[in-house]
Order: structure tokens, then sequence, then C-alpha cells
């Protein structure tokens, strides 16, 4: 429960409005103080994939999910990086790379690890016999680009 405690007095303190639920904007802030610095689209991503409720927001409980995610996902990284802090291009395909040095630290794996993770709920929102196939129209083609992004 200490963990819980902790999580809560980090979430208030970026809830600046006191509305019991952060915005892109305050999560932002809440992961730049733990030292993991993302685009605003890619913190959006990150709302849109643990929103249950879809009210564009990330409640507590949202929060704390979104937490879980992030350690497990830092782990696995601390693992493949075998304590460096950065993973080689050998660990690692280029397009990830946006910063084009060659190397990828915490942030840039966890975006990766975001971006398959939102695919993989697209292609299991369209994946309604669990079979692990899909067939797509046009339109469904263009809808499942428009959510996802890097």
């Amino acid at each position: 429960m200490a963990d819980t405690e902790a999580l809560r007095v980090w979430f208030q303190s970026v809830d600046v409005d006191q509305s019991g639920s952060i915005n892109v904007t305050e999560l932002q802030e809440a992961l730049a103080a733990g030292n993991l610095r993302f685009s605003q689209s890619m913190v959006a991503q990150m709302i849109r994939m643990y929103d249950r409720d879809q009210n564009g927001t990330m409640s507590f409980e949202e929060f704390v999910n979104l937490h879980k995610f992030l350690s497990l996902v830092q782990n696995a990284f601390t693992a493949s990086s075998r304590g460096s802090g950065v993973l080689g291009l050998s660990e690692m395909h280029k397009s990830f790379d946006h910063k084009r040095t060659g190397q990828f630290r915490l942030d840039d794996f966890i975006s990766i690890c975001i971006y398959l993770q939102s695919a993989r709920n697209l292609f299991d929102a369209f994946d309604t016999t669990r079979q692990g196939r899909i067939t797509l129209d046009f339109n469904q083609f263009v809808y499942c680009g428009g959510n996802l992004r890097m």
C-alpha cells in the first residue's frame, strides 16, 4: 500500500486543477518529474491506452495501471541494456531512433512499447474471433492508421 500512497501523492501534485483526473499536460509533467520526457502526442497515446472511461483524461486508477505498465517496461529495458542505460542499434530498429543517436534511452524504449501495445489493442478490437488474424476494409485500415501514431 505504501507504493499506492506514494503514487496518489505524485498524482495529486500534478492534478493542478484538483479535478481528480489529469490531462495530457499534467501527465507529461508527472512523467518529466520521474525523468521521462515524451512528446505531447506520445503522452496522449498513453492516456488513450489506459483511459477506460474514454473521457480523454486519466483518473488515479488509470494512472496506477499506466505506472504498472511503465514499471514492467523499465525493468525489461534495464535487463536488455545490461545496466548501461542505452540500447544500441543492434537491439532496436532504426525507425524508433528519433534523435538519430544510434542509441535508445528508457523513454525511447517506452515509446516503442506503447506503440506496440496500442497496435495490439487495435488488432484485438478487430480480432473478434480471437484467431490471430483480421481482415480490414479500406475505411477500417484508415481508422487504424489514424489511431496508431508514433
